[in-house]
């Protein structure tokens, strides 16, 4: 079954099914206007909304995800125990990139490093109980973006994605910023290795400046980048024979030992620590406040206007960068009705799709090929500021998306697999019901069946679930 846009739903005023396919039986839905990919305008009931917002939603495997209450829940999520699940421990320990250091890695070719991450990211958000650490994670690898195909920068991830992004991911901002400042897959990646008194790098600086602390529009000025580039000069990675290879390294003869003056400090010759200084400055700053906020609520809440953001931005101040901290902020707003419907990215889409299934993944080469087809292939944006979070720019991943849902459902993506005994015995309601978590009764899946044509076969009814703008939104 493939799809074509002569065969795709129009959609309707409520915005609930955005997807027909491409045998006969879905080919007779509605006809009407080109699809859109707007949010659905029915509410979610309070326990599904949590699940939707903090975790890569429903699992199938799970019938009682919030047995103790949602508050309860998210308190036990932000202290998850090092522990997996056996068969995800065991698939993870087996992958080269766990075991290898930087320098090891490079008798293997850099695709296989790429399948290996994307592999683990994969697995570790369908199978991993402990949701909302997987959800941080793929927070904060968007946020200190690294494209993994530039140079070097592959061999280096891996560790970067353990000792940057998992270590940091729910502790305190400032020691993250430091560990990716000393990160040689971000060095490496933002050309910090070629910085030198003589010539140094403003790369990395611009970016530790725009992207990872204050934001664009702080007020920093061209001369403070290049002044926060002198206090990095020397900051790389060693190379040297019978030293630590692979390792971030201060060089002393490359470092810029003048006075330096950045956002109105004056930095005096200190070697490392200037660099250092830098990151603490920046990471104290109430501008890196706003900027990490302004991020949090648009990615938990949708929403970035100043009712939302100044409370999470005066936790942050508050407990100078705590990330738990955060995330009861953006928890509180959340129960208290202030969030709106987000886009649901492809590697999003993708996870939750298995989830709700109940299917298995071994996360390999065909899903992750999906996953570029919708857009998102896993560690390769090659612009530093990581992939987009706004539906505009997802609207083009729209028939790559229901082709996954149809592909999915179907079996066709080889290494994922729907046991289609699940399905069994229900009607169209009963698996919509069970894969969105709604009552069939509710108005919500009302205006769904409206759109199911009749007599479906159950994998045609839950790839058509799947398809759905209520899918492919995140709920408020």
């Amino acid at each position: 079954m493939k799809l074509s846009r002569r065969q795709l739903l129009g959609a309707a005023a409520g915005g609930s099914l955005v997807l027909a396919g491409g045998c006969a039986q879905v080919s007779r839905v509605v006809n009407g206007p080109p699809p859109s990919l707007e949010p659905p305008r029915h509410n979610v009931e309070p326990d599904l909304a949590c699940i939707n917002r903090f975790a890569f939603g429903l699992s199938a495997l799970d019938d009682k995800p919030l047995r103790q209450g949602r508050r309860a829940w998210f308190e036990e999520q932000l202290s998850p125990s090092a522990d997996e699940p056996g068969t995800l421990a065991l698939a993870l320990w087996r992958m080269d990139i766990h075991h290898l250091t930087a320098y090891e890695l490079r008798d293997i070719p850099v695709p296989r490093i790429i399948e290996q991450l994307q592999r683990g990211a994969i697995l570790r958000a369908v199978y991993s109980p402990w949701q909302v650490r997987e959800r941080m994670v793929d927070f904060w690898s968007n946020h200190f973006s690294i494209f993994a195909r530039k140079g070097l920068a592959a061999y280096r991830k891996p560790q970067d994605e353990r000792e940057v992004i998992r270590a940091h991911c729910l502790g305190s901002f400032p020691e993250m910023l430091k560990a990716s400042a000393r990160s040689t897959a971000m060095l490496l990646y933002l050309d910090q290795q070629a910085s030198s008194f003589s010539q140094p790098n403003e790369n990395y600086a611009r970016e530790l400046l725009e992207l990872h602390s204050l934001g664009v529009d702080a007020g920093y000025t061209q001369q403070d980048v290049m002044e926060a580039a002198r206090c990095f000069t020397g900051w790389t990675e060693e190379r040297r024979f019978l030293k630590a290879r692979g390792q971030f390294v201060f060089r002393e003869d490359l470092h810029d030992d003048g006075v330096k003056e950045v956002l109105g400090h004056r930095i005096l010759p200190d070697g490392v620590k200037e660099g250092e200084k830098i990151v603490e400055i920046v990471s104290m700053h109430p501008s890196t406040a706003r900027h990490i906020a302004r991020k949090l609520c648009l990615n938990f809440l949708g929403r970035e206007d100043e009712e939302v953001t100044k409370p999470v931005s005066d936790a942050y101040l508050a407990s100078k960068g705590d990330i738990k901290t955060m995330l009861w902020a953006l928890y509180d707003l959340s129960e208290a009705g202030l969030a709106k419907s987000t886009i649901k990215r492809p590697f999003d889409v993708a996870v939750t799709a298995i989830r709700s299934l109940g299917a298995e993944t071994d996360g390999g080469s065909p899903l992750q090929d999906r996953l570029a087809k919708m857009g998102q292939p896993l560690y390769q944006w090659p612009m530093p500021d990581g992939f987009p979070v706004d539906a505009v720019a997802w609207k083009g991943s729209l028939l790559a998306r229901w082709n996954f849902a149809l592909d999915l459902a179907e079996g066709r993506i080889k290494g994922s697999f729907l046991n289609h005994e699940r399905l069994k015995g229900l009607d169209a309601a009963g698996i919509c019901s069970a894969m969105m978590g709604v009552s069939p009764d509710s108005s919500r899946m009302k205006s769904l069946m409206a759109r199911m044509p009749d007599s479906m076969k159950p994998v045609e009814t839950a790839a058509l679930c799947l398809a759905s703008s209520d899918f492919q939104w995140r709920h408020a």
